[in-house]
């Protein structure tokens, strides 16, 4: 009984080798099928990434694949393991593999460096906030002011992360306060929502508000001279718009309505002057029509009307300020991907005055945005617009602001940015006015550095140049230094 018990047990021990290599072979060649050729370099395969794999190789026999719901099978998706640095799909076509670090080891941080932001359930919200020292000095004919003062900046975007529709919410504000030196100070706010809906999938509608408040500068055509503060506006804007493929057309239209509001003005006698005749309400319609050559380029014609209502029926001068306004432009959008996107229109634009004595702002508009990166961390947008800025000189009806501005920023390191930007704006008035033609140059450069990806330093300078026609020109130069704080 003894000799059987041990013969058996050698019999046993020595058939399970045989069995378990026989395993290790099988499972071996399934791995190898699904997973392909084996970069010499690359580690262990997770159970994950062998699943990714079995699934984007495709079927060679009669069987189709399986398919599921990821969320009921707990599989993962494509995002995730790209993102997760196991597997890439391109891999498994690419006869060049992608070459490793030195040592063989993965980046303990991951490619994208964005900050991720705080998650508050189906949304996102990317907060910062900013402290900055800046020097300012104004120069008008003989006199010069200057002032040194600190700059306070809070921002931050809210988006949703929803499968359709979207919400986006991005708001700004600024507060200064002087050190030393005298000048005014200069608040200022904006805060914008929009709502996206995924109405079809040839039909989008969005839903928009919006609020921002800014002071006006001592150089602007409507200031008052000796103030010892000027006017703030409020801006409360709202709008809809709809857009609809039909197929070689495109067709959207849109209405927007906003409000102005401006502050009393305080002057140097200690009085406050009132400006609420220039409180005013503005609302547009808005139809384009395009036809498209090629999904990259399509051109289109726009036409919109207009009505601007003042609170007061009439200003502090006697004058009725409402207004009618009519414009048709016809122009191009461009979409070439990430390289070159954007669009241009010219058109005309006629601003016509309920008072008969105020003129008719009647000419020729231009208006767009481009978007072009030349290169990979190097982005230039070109801006144009043209826009109606209202007068209080008595009999004068206002002018036509024309305005061409470029904002270039370029990498010079992974952590180092450098900023630069330009804006021209050519203030025309009718024939015959009292006021001056003006023409407004500002030019800033900028660097960011990035110490890590919740931390930068910033440094700005600036300067303005303000020239009419008649009078004298007037200069702001500013220089500043910061930190921004990121989450």
């Amino acid at each position: 009984m003894a000799v059987l018990l041990l013969s058996s047990v050698c019999l046993t021990a020595l058939a399970l080798p045989g069995v378990a290599r026989a395993q290790a072979v099988e499972e071996d060649a399934g791995d190898a099928d699904l997973a392909g050729p084996q970069d010499p370099t690359a580690g262990p395969m997770s159970p994950q990434a062998a699943g990714a794999a079995a699934a984007a190789v495709p079927a060679t026999s009669g069987v189709a694949p399986a398919t599921g719901d990821a969320e009921i099978t707990g599989a993962i998706g494509d995002d995730a393991v790209v993102g997760g640095g196991l597997l890439r799909d391109q891999d498994l076509i690419r006869s060049n593999l992608r070459e490793t670090s030195v040592d063989g080891l993965r980046s303990a941080l991951a490619a994208d460096d964005d900050v991720p932001g705080i998650p508050l359930g189906t949304f996102t919200l990317k907060p910062s906030i900013g402290q900055t020292v800046n020097s300012e000095t104004t120069r008008s004919g003989d006199s010069r002011e200057r002032r040194t003062y600190t700059e306070t900046g809070l921002k931050g975007t809210l988006t949703s992360d929803w499968s359709r529709h979207q919400l986006s919410i991005t708001g700004e504000g600024y507060w200064q306060r002087n050190l030393s030196g005298t000048g005014e100070t200069k608040p200022r706010a904006d805060l914008d929502a929009a709502l996206r809906l995924d109405i079809s999938r040839d039909t989008i509608a969005t839903l928009r508000a919006g609020y921002s408040f800014d002071r006006e500068d001592a150089t602007d055509p409507n200031a008052i001279d000796g103030a010892e503060t000027q006017a703030g506006v409020n801006q409360y804007s709202l709008g809809a718009g709809i857009e609809h493929d039909f197929g070689i057309l495109r067709g959207s239209a849109k209405v927007d309505v906003n409000r102005l509001t401006y502050s009393d003005v305080d002057l140097s006698s200690g009085t406050a002057l009132s400006q609420k005749d220039r409180n005013r309400d503005v609302g547009t319609l808005t139809t384009r029509i395009g036809y498209e050559l090629s999904p990259a380029l399509i051109p289109f014609i726009e036409a919109s009307i207009g009505r601007g209502i003042y609170e007061l029926r009439t200003d502090s001068l006697g004058y009725s300020r409402s207004y009618k306004t009519y414009s048709g432009r016809a122009g191009v959008e461009a979409d070439l991907g990430e390289k070159l996107k954007g669009e241009l229109a010219l058109g005309y634009n006629t601003y016509r005055f309920d008072d008969a004595r105020l003129k008719t702002l009647n000419g020729a508009t231009i208006d767009g945005l481009v978007n072009w990166s030349p290169q990979r961390g190097t982005d230039v947008s070109t801006g144009l617009s043209t826009t109606l800025e209202p007068s209080t000189t008595s009999g004068e009806s206002g002018a036509l602001a024309y305005t061409l501005s470029s904002r270039v920023t370029h990498e010079l390191r992974s952590a180092l940015v450098a900023r630069l930007s330009n804006s021209l704006t050519f203030r025309n008035y009718p024939s015959g006015s009292v006021s001056s033609d003006t023409k407004v140059w500002l030019t800033g450069a900028g660097l960011t550095y990035d110490i890590n990806r919740y931390l930068a330093l910033t440094g700005d300078v600036s300067y303005e140049r303000t020239t009419p026609d008649r009078g004298q020109a007037t200069s702001v130069a500013r220089i500043g230094v910061g930190l921004t704080l990121r989450r």
